[in-house]
Order: structure tokens, then sequence, then C-alpha cells
């Protein structure tokens, strides 16, 4: 992989993931991890569902940067990524961490590109950035898939105690699922941003608006 997709999958880069548990707070909350082995289940189903969605976009904007695409493409991109996230929790949450890897972004990788991006979407989705960013399909889509399940298991530890030692193993068991995701993902990349995938999680759906209601009634760690 290109070094921007290892610093953008890195847990220390100053994007804002770190505040984003993505959905595991909610299903903490709900008991329905509660343990290690409750792990698989949830991070393998995400991978499948939103990671996958991610992915796609990720894969396609970094070949939309690739191609030095005309005017009106990003907002486009940016706006059918939209209309695949039902959930307005999971759009605003999905704009933060944007902006914030945009700012990072700016100062680390400057461009033309980036640039135009910017003014045509000034919070631009977070894959939508990291693509990017990277500019490499296959390279973008593992790194945005890679946090779909690392951003959760970093939040499992800390939620709930578990030993970090054996959630990392959980993560590295699913590499090849990872990767799966990410090989498809940067087959259709080049497609018609309105022809791209579409997968969806209702569940993860309503975790995450549950998840906006309840943070406005008490002191969640997570923002989402």
């Amino acid at each position: 992989m290109d070094l921007s997709a290892l610093i953008l999958a890195d847990s220390r880069f100053p994007g804002g993931g770190h505040v984003h548990s993505g959905g595991l707070e909610e299903a903490v909350t709900r008991k329905l991890i509660t343990h290690e082995r409750d792990l698989p289940g949830f991070l393998s189903g995400r991978l499948r569902t939103a990671g996958a969605l991610a992915a796609v976009f990720a894969a396609a904007s970094a070949h939309a940067a690739a191609r030095n695409v005309r005017s009106g493409h990003w907002r486009r991109l940016d706006l059918e990524l939209d209309a695949r996230t039902p959930s307005l929790a999971q759009r605003e949450a999905s704009r933060a961490q944007g902006r914030g890897t945009a700012r990072a972004g700016k100062a680390a990788w400057p461009s033309p590109v980036l640039s135009r991006l910017l003014e045509e979407t000034p919070r631009p989705h977070h894959p939508v950035i990291v693509g990017a960013l990277i500019g490499v399909p296959f390279d973008a889509a593992m790194a945005v898939a890679y946090l779909a399940i690392s951003g959760p298991a970093s939040a499992a530890v800390r939620l709930l105690g578990l030993d970090p030692f054996a959630v990392n193993a959980v993560v590295a068991r699913l590499s090849h699922e990872v990767r799966d995701v990410s090989s498809r993902a940067a087959e259709v990349a080049g497609d018609d941003p309105a022809e791209l995938p579409a997968p969806g999680s209702p569940a993860l759906d309503l975790f995450a608006e549950a998840h906006a209601r309840h943070h406005k009634e008490e002191v969640r760690l997570f923002a989402s």
C-alpha cells in the first residue's frame, strides 16, 4: 500500500475517527456485545455493509482523482453516497470525519485535485476525501475497509475493558474479508456514480439514530 493509505488508516491520524465507534457503543449499551467472542459477527457484518459502501466510494474517489475529473463530479459522487446513507446520524458522522480528514489532508498533501474537491464539497463524506487523498482505488478501499472494523474494535477495548491482544487478533482474522471487500470495490471504481453498489445495514442505521438521541440525553464516550 502507498504510504498515504497507511497514514490515513492509522488511528493516530488527526481526522477525528477516534471519537466514533461505528455503532459499537450502542450495541454495548444494549448488551449485544459483552465479550471478545461477540466481536467477530459484529465486525464482519459491519465490514460487509457500511465498510463495503465506504470502500466502493473511496475507490471511486481515488479513480476520479487519478483521472482529474471534470467540474461537478466530486459533488455528484458525494451526493450519491448521501443517497445511500439513509441515517442522518450516519451522514453527519461521515461528514464530521471527512471535515477533519480534509483539514489534515490539506496540510499533508495539498494538491489542485484536493482544492477542486473542497470547492465543490466543503464538507465531504469521509470515504470521498480519503479516496481523493490516496489516489489508488485498491489502496483507498483497503484503508476505509480497515477503518470500518478497527475503529469499533478499538472502541470495544475502551468501553468493555477487553483484552487488546484478543481484540486485535479478531481484527487480524478478518484480513481476507477486508481484502475481498476492497478488491470488489476497486473493480467497480470507474463506474458511473449512480451505478455504484448500495450495500446497507438497517440495524446499524437504527443504532446510529438511537445513539444520536441518547447522546443528547446523557454523556456518551463516543460521538457515534
